[in-house]
Order: structure tokens, then C-alpha cells, then sequence
């Protein structure tokens, strides 16, 4: 079984967007921290996505730095 089989973003093909706050949100721990690759299910472009998206959204003040 491929490990891109169950990638949770595998219906958004353009990418992940920094403004979707309530799918950025699934992805941070209860302390503010973002979830590893191996929890969140992503390849490693798309955990880089991940992480570049919430820092972005967090810079904008659109997500918390903390939980």
C-alpha cells in the first residue's frame, strides 16, 4: 500500500491555500505545534506546503501561534 494512497489532500490538486484556516487547523497540534509527516499523512512537497501555508496564514495573523 502507497503512503500517497491516503493522503488527506489527495481532492486538492492546485495546492494547499492559506487562507482555508479551517483545513490549515487540522494540521496543529493542541499547543500550537504543526503535525509531523507521519501523522498528518502528507508526501514531503506536500508537508513543505503544509508548513509554508500555516506559517503564511500565521504571519497574517489569520491562525494563532499558539493552540
Amino acid at each position: 500500500m502507497s503512503a500517497n494512497k491516503n493522503e488527506p489532500n489527495r481532492r486538492r490538486e492546485s495546492g494547499i491555500d492559506y487562507k482555508d484556516v479551517d483545513y490549515l487547523s487540522r494540521f496543529i497540534g493542541p499547543q500550537g505545534q504543526i503535525l509531523s509527516r507521519r501523522r498528518s499523512g502528507f508526501t514531503a512537497q506536500r508537508q513543505k506546503d503544509l508548513k509554508q501555508a500555516i506559517k503564511r496564514a500565521r504571519h497574517l495573523a489569520l491562525m494563532s501561534f499558539v493552540g
